[in-house]
Order: structure tokens, then sequence, then C-alpha cells
């Protein structure tokens, strides 16, 4: 600020300046030409000129009368003629050499006069200096030739004198005019100076208020920083200290008389900061570099006057002043905001520790809820192949029905649970949505009809049949939301309408809109409907029961694929739910020709099993050995190992939570000890459902995971699916018994879907992996570990063996590996598609 001011002056100052010097020159021009023209008179003064020219005439006529007189006298006086002519001639002389002459010299009649006399004057000399004898002689002829120069004379004199008195009055003229200019120069230069005098006095009144604002200023700045909460402290280039206002002697606990004049360093820099903060002040000095000056605001520590250290805020800026330039540092004690900061980091610390225990929670609830319901189902199971009354087996029909219901409740949590942890993946197939809207509707007659309710559903303009989308997803949002509207409608209609979205040659999405005319939702109740364990009022808790989680998992799904749900109501009325999300149209999977039955019984395997619920190990082993197989009970994962290390099983089936050693550090162990069972399969026996706790079991060296409860189906499928037949095949080609034991347990529809699934995926997965480089490690991994799990539950042992190469090499990033295993992968795959079929 100061260097800007003393600049705007300085430049007020420049024009008047400008224009003085300017006026001083004119006249010192206009004085100094008086002073050479006065000169110039005086020179013509003191030279006689016009006198001399005039005086020329006269010597020569003295020269022609003593020249006359001379030729009359009989004795002549001779030496008085020869002194008239030194005379003439010297004049003449002095007009041919006096420098005064030299302009009228230039004058072509003086010039040509003057010719004539000197050459008069050279012809003549010679007789007048000759001897009296000679002279007497010649003075006759010579006074001829005198008279008839004696014009050349007058011309020379009078052109000499009008030259003269031309110059004369010229010079006067000249003189004139300069003094003219003089007194103008001298009339402007003074006006110029009464301006300028003004003009100062206003840039002195201006200065005056300028002074005047600037001490305003300076006290209003004094107020500021006086009454600031952050500390301004002010140093000079050396570090001493100009100003320490009065929130930094609150702050460091110094008076500004302590701190005024002392060393910054030592006032309020830490020791241990000491030696950074010196060197950059040396910096400073010596080449100007600055590195924290201007660069906003820096966090670090501070010193207060008893030696205590606290965390500080602070910004340095730089200005420039007549003593040099200063350093203003800001600084602000965050000693509070730090702490604040924190206990914030501690309560998130503490909100995401909740938060996994929460899920640590649901995930061990899931184990020990599931655990039981194990063993629960599994004894209704080997119940049911017993002999049984008919009562009996309504009973018995009543508790699995029981136990499915729980289990739908788990599974609810767990897919709330993983959907707002933001690990619900969706498993799109080709699905038929008329087959699925025509079994739900199926599925939901007998309870309408119970109501006395009308259930219908149709397409509203263009129809589609296949779509490529997550059925189980969908199933579940339809089955929620058509539950629902049979469970409050009584005596009404229920309509469901499908219609297409998206431009005439691309249907991108679908609208499903369910109408009821069942008891409403009031409007209080309608913003709250989708939120988890929402009901509505206690009457329709005793009414129509239900956990409240069906309408929010729906939600959660609709998004999930991408889509949005709504809901609009009118109390005692009915209720209106719309569901919209993208689809992308599919051809229809091809059916076989024929339907394959299982021709050959599996061959009897040796199962280990590892589980340490002695219900548990009960149900599977009679369910295994009703189907004809050997098993071996281990009750940790400890025993398992050791057996795995003597005997060659053709099965493990491994429980993940087990006491001494658990299931995961077992697996490892009987893979890295490289025993008889070291490649036997590892099948994963757990009642954690989440996706993350699987994935884990398969990098410990798991082939599959087998969740809780299980089914006789389920544990003969993947005895099945990875122990093989009486026949033994090559692992080049997945055993066409092993499809057609899967369409026996799912249905041809169900497996010509998830064979069509497969063989889209392993399409896409072979293109991916094909340009491998140009994707992600993490992308490459991922993608061959989801076919090579997809491999193995289809029996595709040597497909899945290749994926997992690619996997395994892919994390390892190993490219040249990748790239060999990419490689062999359309080959197998082509053996490998055929088989595909029941």
């Amino acid at each position: 600020m100061f260097r800007k001011n003393k600049r705007d002056a300085r430049n007020q100052l420049i024009l008047p300046t400008f224009l003085t010097i300017i006026g001083f020159v004119a006249i010192a021009f206009l004085a100094t030409n008086v002073a050479g023209d006065l000169r110039l008179l005086r020179s013509a003064s003191s030279d006689n000129v016009q006198w001399t020219l005039s005086q020329t005439e006269v010597e020569f006529l003295e020269f022609e009368i003593k020249l006359e007189e001379s030729v009359r006298q009989s004795t002549p006086d001779l030496a008085s003629l020869r002194r008239s002519f030194d005379i003439f001639y010297s004049r003449i002389s002095t007009l041919m050499q006096a420098s005064i002459y030299a302009p009228v010299r230039e004058l072509p009649e003086f010039s040509n006069n003057l010719t004539a006399i000197q050459s008069f004057l050279e012809e003549t000399v010679v007789q007048i200096d000759a001897t009296d004898a000679f002279l007497s002689e010649a003075l006759s002829p010579l006074a001829t030739k005198t008279a008839d120069i004696r014009a050349n004379v007058r011309r020379l004199s009078n052109s000499g004198l009008s030259y003269f008195a031309l110059e004369s009055d010229k010079r006067r003229d000249n003189i004139s005019d300069t003094l003219q200019q003089l007194a103008i120069g001298v009339s402007v230069l003074l006006v110029a100076l009464a301006l300028l005098a003004l003009y100062l006095g206003h840039l002195n009144r201006v200065n005056v208020r300028r002074r005047s604002q600037a001490i305003q200023a300076s006290k209003r700045m004094k107020i500021v920083t006086s009454t600031a909460l952050d500390a301004v402290v002010v140093c000079d280039e050396n570090g001493e200290i100009l100003d320490f206002n009065e929130a930094a002697q609150q702050i460091f606990g110094y008076s500004a008389k302590q701190a005024i004049g002392s060393d910054l360093g030592e006032l309020i820099v830490p020791d241990h900061h000491r030696e950074a903060h010196d060197e950059g002040m040396q910096r400073m000095r010596d080449s100007g570099e600055k590195h924290v000056v201007g660069k906003g605001r820096v966090k670090l520590e501070a010193k207060r006057s008893n030696g205590e250290l606290f965390p500080v805020e602070f910004a340095i800026q730089s200005a420039e002043t007549e003593e040099g330039e200063i350093f203003i540092s800001f600084l602000r004690d965050i000693s509070h905001r730090i702490a604040a900061e924190q206990d914030l980091v501690a309560a998130r610390d503490r909100a995401l520790a909740g938060e996994k225990a929460k899920t640590d929670f649901l995930a061990t609830m899931s184990h020990e809820i599931r655990t039981p319901l194990n063993g629960l189902l599994g004894n209704l199971t080997l119940l049911g192949d017993t002999s049984l009354s008919g009562t009996q087996e309504r009973y018995i029909k009543n508790m699995e029905t029981s136990g499915k219901l729980l289990m739908s409740h788990i599974s609810d949590v767990l897919d709330i649970t993983k959907y707002d942890a933001g690990k619900l993946t969706l498993r799109p197939v080709p699905m038929n949505i008329n087959t699925l809207l025509q079994d739900i509707v199926d599925n939901q007659s007998g309870a309408a009809s119970a109501k006395n309710t009308v259930l219908e559903w149709e397409w509203s303009g263009e129809k589609l049949d296949w779509i490529y989308a997550d059925k189980e997803r969908i199933q579940h949002i339809l089955m929620n939301i058509i539950g629902n509207a049979v469970k409050f409608t009584l005596g009404g209609q229920i309509s469901i309408s499908v219609q297409l979205t998206g431009e005439a040659t691309n249907k991108s999405g679908i609208v499903i809109t369910v109408k009821d005319t069942g008891v409403g939702i009031s409007d209080e109740l309608k913003e709250q409907v989708f939120d988890d364990f929402m009901t509505g009022d206690a009457s329709y808790d005793r009414d129509y029961g239900g956990t409240g989680l069906g309408l929010g998992i729906a939600r959660r799904f609709v998004t999930a694929l991408g889509g949005q749900i709504d809901v609009e109501s009118e109390e005692g009325k009915g209720s209106t739910f719309t569901i919209r999300f993208p689809i992308k149209p599919t051809e229809a999977p091809k059916d076989s020709d024929t339907i394959h039955q299982i021709t050959g019984s599996m061959r009897p395997c040796h199962v280990l099993l590892v589980e340490d619920n002695k219900i548990n190990r009960t149900v599977a082993r009679e369910i295994l050995r009703a189907a004809g197989h050997y098993v071996t009970e281990a009750h940790n994962g400890k025993i398992a190992v050791e057996l795995a290390q003597h005997e060659k099983f053709d099965l493990i089936l491994m429980d993940i939570s087990m006491p001494v050693m658990d299931g995961r550090v077992a697996t490892r162990n009987i893979r890295i000890l490289a025993g008889p069972s070291a490649n036997t399969p590892i099948i994963a026996l757990t009642a954690n459902a989440m996706a993350e706790e699987q994935e884990a079991f398969l990098e410990d060296g798991m082939n599959d995971v087998l969740i809780k409860p299980l089914s006789r189906d389920g544990l003969l499928h993947i005895l099945s699916q990875y122990a093989g037949s009486d026949t033994q095949h090559s692992v080049s080609q997945p055993h066409n018994q092993h499809i057609q034991e899967l369409q026996e347990v799912l249905g041809e529809e169900t497996l010509q879907l998830l064979l069509a699934s497969f063989i889209a995926q392993m399409e896409d997965t072979l293109v991916f992996l094909k340009n491998h480089d140009k994707h992600p490690k993490v992308e490459v991994v991922e993608n061959a570990h989801k076919a090579a799990g997809s491999a193995a539950y289809l029996g595709a042992t040597e497909l899945r063996k290749a994926l997992l190469a690619v996997e395994q090499a892919a994390k390892s990033e190993d490219s040249y590996a990748v790239s060999n295993s990419v490689q062999a992968l359309p080959q197998i795959w082509k053996a490998t598609k055929p088989t595909l079929t029941p």
C-alpha cells in the first residue's frame, strides 16, 4: 500500500515537472538568442563596419587627390602619395580578409567590385613601390587608371553599406521578435507556474485528506486487530515482532510490551520447529523465496508463554513499507476444533463399529438360527421317509411350512443387510415374464379366492415374452406387492397391468401396475409404507399379521434393478402400486428335442463330514447313507486335517464355525499338506449367507458353498456334481448324467434357463478375457471367478480349472501366464459347450 501511494504521488508530479522544465528550456533558448543578437550588435559597433565601408571611398578620394596634385606639380610629393595609397590598400585588405565582411563578400556586386579594385591595386602597387623617377613617369597613366576605378570603389562602398544597413534592420527586427517571444514565454511560464501552484495546492489538500484517511484507517485497523479473535502478529524480515494484538496476548500469554521487539521464533515457535523456522527466514532474506507466505492457511503447533504446545491454524502475508518488507501472521487457536474433530472421528469409528457389529450380529444370528433349523428341517425330511399316518404327515407338512417361513424371514433380513451394505448383486438370466406373472397369480389365486377376491392380469399394449433380467429379484418384488394386495383385499378385485416403455424399436423398460380395491392406506402412513417393520396400525397387525419387511425389501430390489416403485392410495378405497425398471429383450432359449432320464445311479462315495453340531451331523449322515454313500465324521477341523492326511475321500463337507480349528483353516491345511485328499473337492457347510464371506471361503481353497439348512436334494446335488457316478468320465467334459440329474431336480424349464444363462455368460466372459490387457486386473479376476463358479455348478471341471488358472494368474499380476491361460479357454469351451444338454 505504501509503495502504491508513493507511486501515485510520483505520477501526479511528473506532468507539472515536465511542463516546468519545458518552460524553462524555452525561456533559456530565447534568452540565448537575445544575448547572441546583442553580441552581434556589440560586435558590429566595435568593428565600425559601416564606417570602414564609408572610409574606403574617402581614402580612395584622398589617394586620387594626391595623385592629381602630383601630376600637376613639378616636384610631386611622392611620399604623401605613397602613404595615401597604402592607407587605401590597407582598407581594401581589411575588406578582403576581415571575417565581419565575409557575408558581404558573398554578394555578387560587392565581390565583383572588390575583385576589380584588388586587381587595380595589384597593378598599381608595382608602380607605387618603384623608384621616384619611375613613379614620376607613371603618374599620368596611373591617374587615368585611378579615374577608371573610381566607380568601382563607389559601388563597393554603397553595396556594402546597403547590405549592412539591411542586416542591421533585420537584426533589430529579430531582437524585437525574440523579446516578444521571450515576453510571451515568460507570461506563459508565469501562468503555468500559477496553475502549477494551484495544482500543487490541490495535491497538498488531497495528500492531507489521504493522510487523514490513512490515519483513520490505521486507527480502524488498530481497533480491528485489537478486537479480533485471531492473533495478529507483525514482524520484520529479521523476525523482530512489530505488533502483537490483544488476541495474541490472550492466546500466547505475553503482553504486547513483552512481545514487541522480541524474536518471533524464540517467543512462540516450538523448539522442534525452530530450525526450520530460522532456515525459512534466512532463505527469504537471501533469495526472497517464500514457502509459506501467501500460501493460505497452514496447520502447525505453537508455544505459549508457559511452554505449552497447542495446535494453531495460521496464514502469513507480506507487505512493503518504508522500513522494508514486513510479515503479518494471522493465527487461530484450534485446540477446541481439533478436540471436536477427534470426538467426531471417534463417533464415526463407533458408528462404523456399530454397523460392523450389526452385520456380525446378523451373520451370527443367521448361523445360530440356521443351525438348529437345519436339524429341524433335516429331521423332518428323514421323518417323512418313514411310515406315517395321515395326521402325522399333516403335522410334518405344517412344521416344514413353518420352518420355510422362518427361513424366509431370515433371508429377508439378510437381503436388507446386503443391500444397505452395498453388496447386493444382481443375477440376470433369460426369463419369461408372462410365465412368471402367471405362476405368481396362480400361487396367490387360492388365497384370493378364499377372500372372495378376483385376481387377474393382462398386457396393456405391445406384448413381450422373454427378457434378460434378475428373475429371483423380480419374483420377490411381485410376490410381496401382489401378496400384500391379496392380504388387504376382501371381496374385491386386484388388477395387474403390464406395459412396455421406450422407443418403438427399443423397448427398454417395463411398468407393472398392481391395483386393488382393499382397505387402502392413510395419508400419514403412505409416506412410511416402504419403511422396514411398517405394518400399519395395531388392527392391521391383528387382522393381517406380517413382519413389515416385504415392501422395504421390494423397494430395495427395485432400486437395485435401476427402477422405481410408487404408491397411490385412498383409505377405504384401495391402493395402486406402480413398479418401473429397465429390461433387455432377449430371445427364448432353444428347447432340447428330447428329455433324457437318469439311466445310471451314482457310485457309492466316501464322504468326510466335518461338523461340530451333533444333530446336523446326524441329519447329513442319514441322508448320505440313505443314498448309499459311506460317511466318516469329524467334529472339528483339526480331526478333519488328520483324517485327510491318511485317507482318500471323494468329497469333504466342511462346516465353517467349529471349535479347536475352524473350516477355513482346516481347508487351507488340507490343501497345503498335500495328503491323499489334498485335491478332494471341499464343500463349505455354513449358515453365513453373506456374499463376501462365501467369496472368502472359495479363496481359501473350497470348491463350493452349501447354505444351511441342508436339504436332501442339495446334498445329493453337490455329491453328484463333485463326486461323479459309476462310470469315470474324462474331466475334459461335464458328465451328461449330471445334467440329467439337474433336470430331475430343477425341472426342464429352469434347467434350460440356467444353461442358456451360463452359455451367454461364458460367451461374454470369453470376449472380455480376450481383451484382458485392456481391463483392470481386478475385473479379470472377478469375471474369471464368476465363470469358474458357474462351471463348477454345472460340473464342467476342466473349464472351471482353466478359468481358475486365469484367475490365479491375474491375481499374481503375471501377464504372460494370463495370456497363456486365456488362449487355452476357447478350445476347452468348444469341447464343453455341446455337453450342456440333458
